[in-house]
């Protein structure tokens, strides 16, 4: 069987999804995208009696829960099948979200540029346990009402693999889908075979604001996978206690769903969230803290009981470098993601409040999401039951170095981590130059970037995407890209 963890049991999971459910029905949810909310009508939804909120009848969430897909794939810049979401299957992916970069070279943390960008994509696309990227950090050399784009053009001229993104503006969505439609026949095939998730966030309270509204509309409409989360903050804008603010979280979830549902059944939807816990005392909001890990596993469990694809924001740590507390934080909510079967884990790399970037930490990570991984494998018996004679052979030949026995199984059912991690004794860890934590990171950042070995993008394909940015730029006043912003000064 395979390991996994059981956080909740079946009579409050049902309890939740009652109470979320109820809450939706009788308080409702504030669309303020005006299109949304006017569809929503037309559908036959109502106001609540101050008209200010649409109501969700359970039936009507009901049959939306059905109609979503139980899994669905995502595949690579070429077509090519990727990573199938759904069931118990994990991928690790970058977080997102960060303004800042840790610099690996100098330490210092400070506002994130194209450069970093290309960097980190070159690096994360060879990193073995990170299954696919994620538009990890914003730029502060490319103008804000572009910037989604921008990142998204240099993932898809460094990289084949797949995304998770997202759109800053209403608009953005048409845009970055006409991007990605490049690579494929047209907007069907791109729809049939998708290389992206997008980002829904509802913004606390029961609202969908006028960005996250159209862009869902968009999102659906171009067959773009989405995943639903809300940043549940407990103590703040949730009960602090974990049941309350799971309940408060699942029907965020389940009124977004709802809405992709309405707009087109068997729109694919990530069960998601990025639940935190508001701390009184610093005016700070840890979704490393390990309340917030609880809510984690409960919304996940309650997704898990609907059959539906799930998403998280785990993996991830508060520090505000590569130290001891990033990596307990990390690699214990990489675990508790992994033995929950959380299908898209988004967090490697992040720190700070998921304010801030590093490489340094992400190839740290990936080593911790490996071993998260080999942990959760099925468990079962490898030639070793019975083992009576393995037990003989143990005695007659003193040890099982050189057995059949060790020799078929050892590469497979040993998990040998990378250069990050120190597994030499005192004595060997001197003679190579006592290398610190930092050091061997670093080291390994260094090695794997000149590894990478670039891919070629169609120029047409560049230049229609170059094209794409600059009309989005000063509503199209400017007749070029900058020059340093251009991909040859990138």
């Amino acid at each position: 069987m395979r390991p996994t963890i059981r956080f909740v049991d079946d009579n409050l999971i049902s309890q939740i999804l009652a109470e979320a459910k109820r809450i939706l029905a009788e308080v409702g949810v504030e669309i303020m995208g005006e299109t949304l909310r006017n569809r929503l009508l037309d559908y036959g939804l109502k106001m609540d009696e101050a008209g200010e909120r649409i109501l969700f009848p359970p039936e009507v969430v009901d049959k939306a829960i059905t109609t979503a897909p139980r899994e669905f794939t995502l595949y690579n810049r070429t077509g090519q099948p990727h990573a199938t979401l759904g069931g118990d299957r994990v991928h690790f992916v970058p977080g997102s979200s960060g303004i800042n970069v840790l610099d690996y070279r100098t330490g210092e943390h400070r506002e994130a540029t194209t450069t970093d960008f290309i960097e980190y994509v070159r690096l994360a696309d060879g990193l073995e346990h990170i299954a696919y990227l994620a538009t990890a950090f914003s730029m502060n050399d490319i103008e804000p009402q572009v910037s989604d784009a921008w990142r998204l053009f240099h993932i898809l001229t460094n990289s084949l693999k797949p995304v998770v993104s997202g759109a800053f503006t209403q608009h953005g969505t048409q845009r970055m889908g006409e991007m990605m439609q490049l690579f494929r026949r047209d907007k069907t095939d791109l729809i049939a075979r998708p290389m992206s998730i997008f980002t829904i966030t509802p913004t606390g309270m029961f609202r969908f604001s006028e960005e996250s509204s159209q862009n869902l509309i968009d999102c659906v409409e171009w067959g773009i996978p989405i995943e639903i989360v809300p940043v549940t903050l407990m103590g703040l804008i949730a009960p602090v206690t974990p049941v309350g603010a799971t309940v408060m979280h699942v029907a965020d979830v389940l009124s977004g769903l709802t809405m992709a549902q309405m707009i087109k059944p068997g729109a694919p939807i990530l069960f998601g969230g990025a639940p935190a816990t508001f701390h009184m005392k610093a005016a700070s909001s840890p979704m490393a803290a390990v309340e917030a890990w609880q809510v984690d596993m409960a919304y996940i469990a309650v997704a898990k009981s609907l059959g539906l694809p799930t998403q998280s924001y785990m993996a991830l740590s508060e520090g505000k470098f590569l130290d001891a507390q990033a990596g307990s934080e990390t690699f214990g909510s990489a675990m508790l993601a992994a033995l929950a079967g959380v299908n898209s884990v988004s967090g490697p790399g992040m720190l700070d409040y998921v304010l801030t970037f590093s490489i340094e930490a992400l190839v740290f990570d990936n080593e911790l999401c490996g071993q998260a991984l080999f942990f959760t494998r099925e468990f079962k018996p490898m030639d070793d039951l019975p083992t009576i004679n393995l037990v003989r052979e143990l005695l007659a030949e003193k040890h099982f170095l050189t057995t059949e026995h060790t020799l078929k199984y050892w590469k497979s059912d040993m998990y040998y981590p990378g250069p990050v991690i120190d597994r030499t004794n005192h004595d060997t860890w001197r003679k190579q130059g006592s290398p610190t934590l930092q050091q061997r990171v670093r080291a390994e950042v260094d090695k794997r970037l000149a590894a990478y070995q670039p891919i070629e993008t169609d120029v047409a394909i560049v230049e229609e995407m170059k094209r794409l940015i600059r009309d989005g730029l000063y509503e199209g006043d400017l007749p070029e890209i900058p020059a340093h912003l251009d991909l040859e000064q990138a």
